[in-house]
Order: structure tokens, then C-alpha cells, then sequence
């Protein structure tokens, strides 16, 4: 029997690693940037066309490589980082496997021209799917300058599972802002289809967080600093008026590095408990400088999971620090109980009432007892005469009512649908009365028994319905506000926000770009009067950050996914019998009143067998 095991070929093992190391344009400038970054340059410069689908690159004025080196630094697991493994438990560099630069070759169209200080002549190597196609010597300026052409040109599948630009744009953001954030000794630029996004000086780390987030961040942070013979943390939190529910700006860094690490953030949420709401969020900056024998960070290809020696203990530090920080600087509310020795100031000044001026003259009914006085208990008796009548009609068959318009008409389509109609008939067939329980649910009696409706759900479902019919006829009805509000968000938030400007303009929204990150907000959609129209349209450019959208379809499903669930009503609003029955009504005219548009339960049914077991 013949033999079947044999080795890969390089150019394979390489497009095998990249499918871990490079997932898209944003990997590609995080691996090139940290190594410019362990080069020790101080000035770094990305250039990209197209979301970095096009071509990317990433010029550095560190250290440049040889001939031999530049040639060598192309194969798999060739690396100056590290020599032996023990060095993997003493890294200070962000690179060390050896596999990014071939992971890339293995799926782009590579040009590098580098030169070491000290040489006359650079050289220059191209490269094109792990091929070396050429190498000679050239003239170039002292340090490393690679361009990246035609990712994935040799994976196809990979390319067209790509997104849309402004999301990898947005994506290339985010890392981008990751290593600027640590490294505030080092200059960064970004260009996009020749416009300037970035522009980053050297400066304090303090202003390097200003410069990518805005200078309204810069009053809301406060410092973190604290030295322990396990972790030296340092860095900023947020004031605990500055949470929001979303768009909170967090990041880790140990050791120059950013992680992940969703134990330590609970450690900084604990610290603000009872300080936020439980579903708000607050931002910060913190950065551990630990022994690199005490984490691993060999766990992921990526390098943002890091495991620690010590978790619990600097769980404990960070709980505390933050703590002292908030108390530090009076975030945290105090009640000063001691006034001894306080200046006693009256309340009311020694000033002589004039004598034109009148005192009221109570009068009191000396002759008043409530034992004597039975007028409201002569009107509860007249209030139930002839309470038979109020029960005359119970038993009656009560007529199918149309759904009311209070909570907004999206009704037209489902009364010229008589399959709708039909479909939905049962559920019209109900009580007029009906019972809020503990202000979240809504119950009411039909003919197969009692049914439940979570309040805030339905109007979720109500609004997401109107929304989307509104953007699809952009029909959408602005309210103007009578001072703009600004909003300001980081170079990744804008170039989504840009691409949601149309659809949002559809549902009511009146944006206007100012520069610079800066949003004008002149009018909101009709119908969210009292809403923050800051955190809504915050709001959805996040969401629709988190979920990655990039089809038309699911960013109109997610903006007004977003919307719904900033202007519906609350649980614990109480709502009259009539805004009840108008909410019920306006419900089962959707194409899906048992679910809202994220998939959650709406309309429970408690059947009549089911009651009548509950008594035996």
C-alpha cells in the first residue's frame, strides 16, 4: 500500500498561517506597524487606497534591514525577536513568531524597500504569493518602506467575504488607534484615498488620547497610578457622569501591548458600582507594566489574549485603584455630616417688613372633624346605583376594533392585506380593559385565554416596523431642534457615521459633517422628542460597529433596530388603559407581533386549560 502522508509546500503552509495571522486589510497594518514599531522608529506613516483592499503602505524611519536580511525576512519563522524558548516567557517586543511578513507575501503582491543606517545603498525585494520575483539594490531613504497590493488576489473566497470599505476602514481604525494609543513617542499619519484621517505628533499620552477621541474626553478622565511588587498600573478612567450605554471608549495595555481581557474589565465595572447605571459603561485608558515571565501572551496568533500569574490579585489592585482615584478627585459623592464650627448664616435677614404690606389671614374651621363629614362617603354610595348596568354587556361578543394611531400609524398595509387580517383576527377578538403588571407587562383577556405582552418589546417592534417603512419610502419626519447638538467621535465612529448619513437622513435625522470627528446634529425624527439625540446617534453607530454590517439592507435594519430601542417605552412606565389598547392594537397590525426584529418573545399566552389546572 502506497504511502499518503506528505509535507505541504511552503507557498501552502504560508497561505494556511495567513488565514490565522491575516483576516483582513486592518491585520496587515497591525502586524507592519509593530514592526516598524519594534525597529524604533519614531515616525511612522500609513497609506492606504480603497480600505487597504487596493494597496497598503506602511513607511518607518527605524533601523532598515540588509540584503540578507530583507530576503530572509519573508520565510516562515525567521525572526530577530527571539532565539531560543525561553525567550518567549522575557518578550519586550510585539512581534516574535516569525510569521506575519509571510503570511502576507503568501497572499499579496509585496514590494520592500529598506536601508540601515550607515549604508549607502538600500535594497529592494518583491515578492508576489510567496514567489520571490526580483531583488536588486535602489536608492532609498533610511528605514523600512513596504507596499501591499492586491490582498488576497490568490484566495478568492477570502476577498469576497471582505466588507464594504467604510467598515474595514473602520477596522484599520481601530487598530491603528491601538497602537498609537501606547506608543505617544512615536508620530503617526494615516491617509485614505489621499485625504489625511490621522495626524498624530509625539506628545504626552494624556494628548495622544485627546487627539484620537477629542478634546471633550479631556475633561472627563481621571488619572490612575499605582506601584505594587506584582503590576505597576497607570493610566485614566472616566468620571462616572461620563457613562453611556454605548460608544465607551476601554482599552487594556500590558507591557506596550493591547489585550483583551474581560476579567480585568469587570474588576473596573465593580469599582463603579452603585456610581453608573448597571447597563452603562464607562471609558478608560490602563496600562500594566508586569514581568514579562509572569503572563503568556503565545495563546492566539492575534496576541490580544493574555493570560496573567496572578489574576485575582490584580483584579483586586485594579478595584482598588480605580476606587482611590474616584475618591481622589471627589468623583465618588460624599454627605459631610460634621458642622462644628461652620459660619451660621440665617436664612432670612433682620430686614423691617413694611408696614404697607399686609400679613395673610388663615382661616380655619375650628368646628371641623372628618367623623362628622359624610359627603364622600354619600358619593361612593352614589358612585354604585345601579351598578347592574355597568355589567349589562359582559358575555356580549365584543366587535373587532382597528388599531388606534397613538403610538404611530403603520397600519395602512394591514388593512388592505385581508390574509393579514385574517391571520391576526384572534388577536382583536379581546378585552377592552386591561392590567399592567409591575409597569412591564400588559395583560388582557382573549378567547383561548390570558395574554401576556412585555410593553416594552412590542413598542420595539412597533417602532422598528415604522422605522423601516419610513427609510424605504424615505418618508421620514424631522423635528428641528432649537440648538444643534454637537457630537464628536474618533476617526473609526466618523467613517461609519459618513456611511449611515443617507439612511439616517431617511428616518428624520439632519446631520452635518463640521471636521474633524465633529457631527452637527440640527434635527432628530419625529416622535423621539426627550430622547438625548447625542447618545441616539451614538448609538447606532456603534451598533452598527459591533455587528459589522455591511450589506444596504443590514445597515438599514440596524439603524432602525438602534432607533426602536432608544425611543421606546421604558419598563416600569405606566401607561393608561387607552395607551394600552392603542400599543395592543398597533401591534398585531405587524407582520410579526410574537417577536421583536432581534428575535426576543413578545406576546406569551396563557391558555384557558392551562388556568383552569392552576386551581385543580
Amino acid at each position: 500500500m502506497s504511502d499518503i502522508i506528505h509535507l505541504l509546500p511552503d507557498s501552502v503552509a504560508n497561505q494556511i498561517a495567513a488565514g490565522e495571522v491575516i483576516q483582513r486589510p486592518a491585520s496587515v497594518i497591525k502586524e507592519l506597524v509593530e514592526n516598524a514599531v519594534d525597529a524604533s522608529a519614531t515616525k511612522i506613516d500609513v497609506v492606504v487606497e480603497d480600505a487597504g483592499q487596493t494597496s497598503i503602505q506602511v513607511v518607518d524611519d527605524g533601523k532598515g534591514m540588509s540584503e540578507t536580511d530583507a530576503r530572509l525576512s519573508f520565510e516562515r519563522h525567521a525572526t530577530s525577536k527571539i532565539r531560543e524558548a525561553a525567550d518567549l516567557f522575557a518578550l519586550h517586543t510585539m512581534g516574535f513568531r516569525g510569521e506575519a511578513l509571510a503570511s502576507i507575501a503568501a497572499v499579496a503582491q509585496v514590494e520592500l524597500k529598506t536601508r540601515q543606517a550607515g549604508s549607502d545603498l538600500g535594497t529592494c525585494v518583491t515578492l508576489e504569493g510567496s514567489k520571490l520575483i526580483g531583488q536588486e539594490p535602489i536608492a532609498c531613504p533610511e528605514g523600512s518602506n513596504f507596499l501591499i497590493r492586491n490582498l488576497f488576489f490568490n484566495v478568492p473566497a477570502r476577498r469576497k467575504f471582505l466588507k464594504s470599505n467604510q467598515t474595514e476602514l473602520s477596522n484599520i481604525l481601530q487598530e491603528f488607534e491601538r497602537v498609537a494609543l501606547v506608543h505617544e513617542d512615536i508620530s503617526f499619519s494615516l491617509v485614505h484615498n489621499g485625504s489625511m484621517v490621522l495626524n498624530l505628533p509625539k506628545a504626552t499620552l494624556r494628548q495622544r488620547i485627546v487627539g484620537i477621541f477629542g478634546k471633550k474626553l479631556n475633561e472627563q478622565l481621571l488619572s490612575v497610578e499605582v506601584e505594587t511588587s506584582l503590576v505597576h498600573l497607570s493610566g485614566f478612567v472616566g468620571k462616572p457622569e461620563s457613562a453611556r450605554k454605548k460608544g465607551a471608549h476601554q482599552y487594556f495595555f500590558v507591557n506596550g501591548r493591547y489585550m483583551r481581557h474581560p476579567y480585568f474589565h469587570k474588576a473596573v465595572m465593580e469599582a463603579f458600582e452603585q456610581l453608573i447605571p448597571a447597563n452603562e459603561q464607562v471609558s478608560y485608558f490602563l496600562y500594566f507594566k508586569v514581568d514579562p515571565a509572569n503572563i503568556d501572551v503565545n495563546i492566539h496568533p492575534t496576541k490580544t489574549e493574555i493570560k496573567f500569574e496572578n489574576e485575582l490579585a490584580i483584579w483586586q489592585i485594579i478595584v482598588a485603584a480605580v476606587k482611590e482615584s474616584l475618591g481622589l478627585f471627589n468623583a465618588v459623592p460624599t454627605i459631610d455630616f460634621d458642622t462644628e464650627g461652620a459660619p451660621d448664616i440665617p436664612v432670612f435677614g433682620n430686614v423691617a417688613v413694611p408696614s404697607s404690606v399686609e400679613a395673610p389671614v388663615l382661616e380655619v374651621n375650628p368646628d371641623f372633624t372628618p367623623f362628622k363629614n359624610h359627603s364622600s362617603s354619600s358619593a361612593n354610595n352614589n358612585s354604585h346605583k345601579n351598578w347592574e348596568l355597568m355589567y349589562g354587556d359582559v358575555g356580549k361578543d365584543e366587535p373587532v376594533r382597528m388599531p388606534s394611531n397613538d403610538f404611530g400609524d403603520v397600519s395602512g398595509e394591514a388593512v388592505d392585506d385581508a390574509s393579514l387580517y385574517a391571520e391576526t383576527r384572534h388577536a382583536f377578538e379581546k378585552s377592552t380593559q386591561h392590567y399592567q403588571y409591575k409597569g412591564k407587562y400588559i395583560m388582557t383577556a382573549v378567547k383561548s385565554g390570558l395574554m401576556i405582552i412585555d410593553q416594552h418589546r412590542a413598542h420595539i417592534r412597533v417602532l422598528y416596523d415604522r422605522y423601516r417603512k419610513q427609510m424605504e419610502g424615505r418618508t421620514g419626519q424631522s423635528q428641528g431642534l432649537l440648538f444643534p447638538e454637537m457630537i464628536q467621535l474618533p476617526p473609526s465612529g466618523s467613517v461609519v457615521l459618513e456611511h449611515l448619513m443617507d439612511d439616517m437622513h431617511a428616518l428624520g435625522f439632519d446631520l452635518s459633517i463640521l471636521g474633524g470627528g465633529s457631527f452637527s446634529i440640527n434635527a432628530i425624527p419625529a416622535g423621539t422628542e426627550g430622547l438625548n439625540p447625542v447618545e441616539m446617534v451614538r448609538g447606532i453607530v456603534y451598533s452598527s460597529i459591533e455587528k459589522g454590517c455591511h450589506v444596504e439592507e443590514d445597515v438599514r435594519h440596524y439603524i432602525a433596530l438602534a432607533l426602536a430601542r432608544s425611543a421606546a417605552i421604558v419598563q416600569g412606565q405606566v401607561l393608561n388603559n387607552d395607551e394600552m389598547e392603542a400599543l395592543v392594537d398597533d401591534l398585531f397590525v405587524c407582520l410579526n407581533p410574537n417577536q421583536t426584529p432581534d428575535g426576543k418573545v413578545v406576546v406569551a399566552i396563557l391558555g384557558q386549560d392551562d388556568l383552569e389546572q392552576l386551581f385543580g
